[in-house]
Parts: C-alpha cells; structure tokens; sequence
C-alpha cells in the first residue's frame, strides 16, 4: 500500500469513528418517551343567590330662564331629596354624586343663518345611592319622588360578598369538566390520569340590565319591585394524562 493510500484509509476510519453514535447516545435515544396523550376539557359551575344589595341612580333636573335661578331651584330640590334619603337611614357614605351640570337651553329656530339665542338653562344633579337592605327599595323610591327626585337612571341588584359563591361554583364547575372527560375517555377505552394544568375563566359579574333616563312620578304606594336571582358563574378548563 503507498504513502498516500495509508493515509487516505486514516482519515476515513477517523471521520467513521467521530460520526458514529457512542453507546450512551444510543441509550438516551433509546430511552426517549414518546409525547403522551392529554384530553383538555372545559366545565362551567353556576350559583344562584338572592341578591343582598341594590343601587339606584337618582336626581333632579329643573329649568329657569337664568342659570342662577336654575341652579337655586335644583339645589332647593336636590337638599330635600338628599335628606329623604337620610331620613331611610341611608348610610352617607352610600351616597355619591355622580353627574351634576349646567346646560343652556336654546330656542327651536328654522333659520340656521341666525345665531342660536339662549332661552333659559338646565341644571342636573345625579346621585348613586347603595342600599343593603333590598326590601326598602320600593319605599324609597317613593320616597324620592315625594321629596322632589324627577330622573331616574335605574334599579341594579348584586351580591356584595360573592367570594363564598364563587367557591362552590368553582368546585361545581371543576366536577363538570372531571365528568365530560371520563365521559369522552371511558368512550374511547381509555383511563383519565393525573390532571397537568388547570385555568379559569369568569367569576361573579353584577347583572346591570340597560335602563334609560326617565321622568319619575309621584306615587301613592311603595313602588312594586322584584330583585330577582343573581347568577354566579365560573369556567375551568382543564388538562388531564391518559392512560
């Protein structure tokens, strides 16, 4: 054999030798598991309580051909409307104003080419009242329109501590999802296995149904009024291994 084909057998069993797997290589690749199987499933869990806790929106709009005047009419009204509510025994502290504003009013014209002329203003004062006692809501209602409150935005029932409710919706929701997927997995053959990863979605949400600005009444009877049910709702998704 030359020199030279020596050397071209050398280098060829050296490039062999460093390109084959040693045998801890071959027992790492050996040992690799395959990816497991999983089911995600998702589960919903729904609560229903009396609610123990209701808002109101209530005012006074009034009108004069001066903004002071305006203004001292609204003030005159709005002190009597506040202290009825008082009076209910409303704590202060639930009480909140929430829109006060002085608008001009202008006079309906045909002609666009003359200026606008102001004819007189409008003053508005809103307050946020919170009540933990859901049966006097009818009574004060009426109590409001008797002291002069002519706007009400709206009546919303809630739960002012959900947190208990959302626990056993939590746990409601967890064993329906527990359910659908032994459900699906029993159906294939399989065995549900160690959950691996859990999320959540939702929580307790306020139902707030959409009431518009209206003109309030006098009445002669506390106004009739049903709070309802409230829902507390909670979504899981979780992971489960397969057997």
């Amino acid at each position: 054999m030359t020199s030279m084909a020596r050397k071209y057998l050398f280098a060829t069993l050296a490039f062999l030798a460093a390109a084959a797997p040693t045998v801890s290589q071959v027992a790492l690749a050996d040992d690799k598991e395959p990816p497991k199987r999983t089911i995600t499933m998702s589960g919903k869990g729904t609560v229903k309580s009396a609610p123990d806790k209701v808002t109101v929106s209530a005012g006074v709009e009034s009108q004069a051909p001066t903004a002071k005047d305006a203004l001292a009419k609204n003030t005159a009204v709005m002190t009597k409307v506040l202290d009825a509510l008082k009076s209910a025994g409303i704590d202060p502290k639930d009480i909140q104003t929430t829109d006060f504003s002085v608008n001009p009013q202008y006079e309906d014209r045909d002609d666009d080419k003359k200026p606008p002329r102001i004819v007189g203003y409008d003053v508005n004062n809103m307050v946020y009242v919170t009540m933990r006692d859901t049966a006097k809501i009818g009574a004060v209602l009426d109590q409001l329109v008797q002291a002069g409150s002519n706007s009400i935005g709206g009546v919303y029932f809630s739960v002012d501590k959900p947190e208990e409710l959302e626990k056993e919706a939590r746990k409601l929701a967890i064993e329906d999802a527990i359910a659908k997927a032994k459900l699906y997995v029993g159906a294939t053959g399989a065995e549900l296995g160690p959950v691996q990863t859990i999320s959540e979605q939702g929580g307790y949400v306020p139902y707030y149904p959409a009431a518009p600005r209206m003109e309030a009444k006098a009445a002669t009877h506390p106004v009739p009024i049903e709070p309802g049910t409230q829902n507390t709702n909670i979504e899981v998704q979780g992971t489960w291994e397969l057997k």
